[in-house]
C-alpha cells in the first residue's frame, strides 16, 4: 500500500515540495481525485490534484471537501500562515509542485503509484480481462487502442464481429481503409478534444456495422480509445458504463506507463554508477540481472536533420523496451548520449548487432551515431565507457553513412587524439598493444618492448632489429609472433605502426 512517505520521496524528484504535513506520514493512500470546475458531482479521493485551482487556499478547502489526506498545488501560490494552520487541522499535507511540471506528469505519476501500491492485477492481461467484463456489461463486443490506432485488448467472444473488428483484431491495428474513414467522419478530431461517447454510423462497403468510441484521456493526454460494436447509439445507461470503463482504461493505462517509467529510473541509475566506477559493481550487477562477465560500453547518439539529438528518447525508449531478462543489454540515458552495458566479449559482433537493431526500429530520418569501447570486467566498465566516448566522437567526424566505430578497430586513431589533447601530459591509452605488452613484461620478464622498438625503428627488417637486440634473427621472430598471440598487432597496417611508434616514443623516460 502507497503511503504519503513515499508519496512525497518520490514526487520530490519532480519539484514538489511539502509545506505542511500532518504529524504522521505513514497514513496510507488508496484513491486519486482531480478538481473538475465543471462536474457538480461530489468526487472523494486520499490524493487531491487541484488543476486550475490557482489559489492555494482554495485547494485547501476543496481538498477537505474531498476527504483528501494530500494537495498538490501546481505553481508557487502563496501559502499564509492560515491557509497551512488550516491544513494541519484537517489532517492535509501540502505538496507544492513546481511549474515547469505538467499536470500530466503530474497526473500520470500520481496513479502510478497508487495503483502500484492497490491489491489489482499488473500487465496486460488485466485489460484483457477489463474488455470482457465491459463487453458484458455492455452486451456488445468491445475493443481497446491505443492514441496510434493500435490494439491494446479485446473481449472474447468474435462469433458475431464484423468484418472490421475481425480484420483490425487479426492485425493489430485498425486498417489503414478504416482510419481514412474515421479521419473523413471527423472521429480522431472528435476524441482530440471531447470526452463524449460518438456514435459512427454503419458502413456496409468498409464492413463496419457501427461503433461507439469513447477517449481513454489523462487530464488533456490523449492515451487511448475504447470502440464498442453497435449498430445503434448506447441507452444513456449503457453510455455511463462507456465513460467509467474510459477512466478506468485510463488509470491502468497510466499505472503500465509509470511502473515502465520508474523501471527505466532504476535500471537508468544503477548503470550511470557502473559507468562512473561505483566500488560496489558486484552488487550493481545483481541488481540489474546481468551475468557476471565481460560487457563493451556503447555510446549512441541520435538526430534528425539539424536537430541534434531529438531522436534520442525514441531510442532511449527502445533500448529499454522490454525488462528483465528479455533483454540483453542494461541503458542509461546521459545528456544528450545513451550508454548500454552489453554483455560482449572479445567479438564486438553482439554489439554491432545490438545497435543495427535499434537503428532498424527507429524512423528512416534519424541519423545514429555509435562507438563501442573495448572488453571489459565489471570493474573496467568506467575505462569501457571512455573508450565508447572516443570512438563515437571519432565516428562524428566520419562521413555520413560510415559504420559505428569499435575501439579494438581503432584504437591507434584514438590514441592519437588523445596525444593531441594532452601530449604535454604524456598520457597514452590503458590499452592497446604497447599497454598490454609492457605489463606482459612487468609481469613476465619477458623482453616484448624492445623488440617491438627495434622491429619499428628498422622498418621490419628483422637482420637490422636482431643487431640492435643482440639475438639471432629467428628470436625476433619468435618474439613477433608470441606477442601477435598477446595482442592484436596488426603490423601489415601502417596506421598501426605509427601509432605504436608514437606510444613508445611517449612511454620513453
Amino acid at each position: 500500500m502507497l503511503k504519503l512517505d513515499r508519496l512525497v520521496n518520490v514526487l520530490g524528484g519532480y519539484g514538489a515540495r511539502l509545506c505542511c504535513a500532518p504529524a504522521s506520514r505513514d497514513v496510507e493512500l488508496r484513491s486519486v481525485v482531480v478538481h473538475d470546475p465543471t462536474d457538480t458531482r461530489p468526487a472523494t479521493g486520499d490524493v487531491f490534484l487541484a488543476v486550475g485551482v490557482e489559489s492555494a487556499s482554495d485547494a485547501v478547502r476543496l481538498a477537505r471537501a474531498a476527504r483528501a489526506v494530500t494537495v498538490l498545488v501546481h505553481g508557487n501560490p502563496p501559502l499564509d500562515e492560515g491557509t497551512l494552520e488550516q491544513a494541519l487541522a484537517d489532517g492535509i499535507a501540502v505538496l507544492l509542485v513546481e511549474p515547469a511540471v505538467s499536470w500530466s506528469q503530474l497526473l500520470g505519476v500520481v496513479y502510478g503509484l497508487v495503483l502500484e501500491g492497490s491489491q489489482t492485477g499488473r500487465g496486460p492481461n488485466d485489460l484483457l480481462a477489463f474488455a470482457d467484463t465491459l463487453a458484458a456489461e455492455l452486451g456488445y463486443a468491445v475493443t481497446i487502442e491505443d492514441q496510434m490506432s493500435r490494439v491494446l485488448a479485446y473481449s472474447g467472444s468474435q462469433q458475431t464481429a464484423d468484418p472490421a473488428r475481425l480484420e483490425t483484431i487479426l492485425g493489430r491495428r485498425v486498417p489503414d481503409a478504416m482510419r481514412r474513414l474515421f479521419e473523413r467522419e471527423g472521429v480522431f478530431a472528435h476524441l482530440a478534444t471531447s470526452d463524449e461517447p460518438l456514435f459512427v454510423d454503419p458502413s456496409p462497403a468498409h464492413g463496419l456495422r457501427g461503433r461507439m468510441v469513447v477517449a481513454v484521456r489523462a487530464g488533456r493526454e490523449l492515451l487511448g480509445s475504447i470502440w464498442v460494436e453497435c449498430e445503434s447509439p448506447l441507452s444513456d445507461t449503457r453510455r455511463t458504463i462507456l465513460e467509467d470503463g474510459a477512466r478506468a482504461v485510463a488509470l491502468h493505462l497510466l499505472r503500465s506507463r509509470v511502473s515502465a517509467d520508474l523501471e527505466r529510473q532504476v535500471e537508468s541509475d544503477l548503470v550511470i554508477q557502473l559507468l562512473e566506477g561505483t566500488a560496489d559493481t558486484a552488487a550493481v550487477i545483481s541488481r540489474l540481472g546481468l551475468p557476471r562477465e565481460r560487457f563493451r560500453v556503447i555510446a549512441l547518439q541520435a538526430h534528425i536533420a539539424e536537430e541534434r539529438h531529438a531522436a534520442i528518447l525514441l531510442a532511449f525508449e527502445r533500448a529499454t523496451t522490454g525488462f528483465g531478462w528479455s533483454r540483453a543489454g542494461r541503458s542509461a540515458l546521459f545528456g544528450n548520449t545513451l550508454y548500454t552495458v552489453l554483455p560482449c566479449d572479445n567479438d564486438a559482433t553482439p554489439a554491432l548487432d545490438w545497435l543495427a537493431a535499434i537503428a532498424n526500429v527507429l524512423p528512416r530520418r534519424v541519423t545514429v551515431l555509435a562507438g563501442v569501447g573495448g572488453p571489459a570486467g565489471p570493474a573496467q566498465l568506467a575505462a569501457s565507457r571512455q573508450e565508447a566516448d572516443e570512438s563515437l566522437a571519432l565516428r562524428a567526424m566520419r562521413p555520413a553513412g560510415a559504420p559505428a566505430v569499435v575501439y579494438d578497430e581503432a584504437w591507434d586513431e584514438i590514441l592519437l587524439q588523445r596525444l593531441r589533447a594532452a601530449a604535454s601530459a604524456g598520457r597514452t591509452p590503458a590499452r592497446g598493444p604497447v599497454a598490454e605488452l609492457t605489463r606482459h613484461d612487468s609481469e613476465h620478464g619477458t623482453q616484448y618492448i624492445a623488440t617491438l622498438r627495434a622491429w619499428l625503428e628498422a622498418q621490419g627488417d628483422l637482420a637490422v632489429a636482431a643487431g640492435r637486440l643482440s639475438v639471432h634473427p629467428n628470436t625476433v621472430r619468435y618474439r613477433l609472433r608470441k606477442m601477435a598471440e598477446i595482442t592484436n598487432l596488426q603490423l601489415e597496417l601502417p596506421e598501426k605502426r605509427l601509432a605504436m611508434i608514437i606510444a613508445l616514443a611517449v612511454g620513453r623516460t
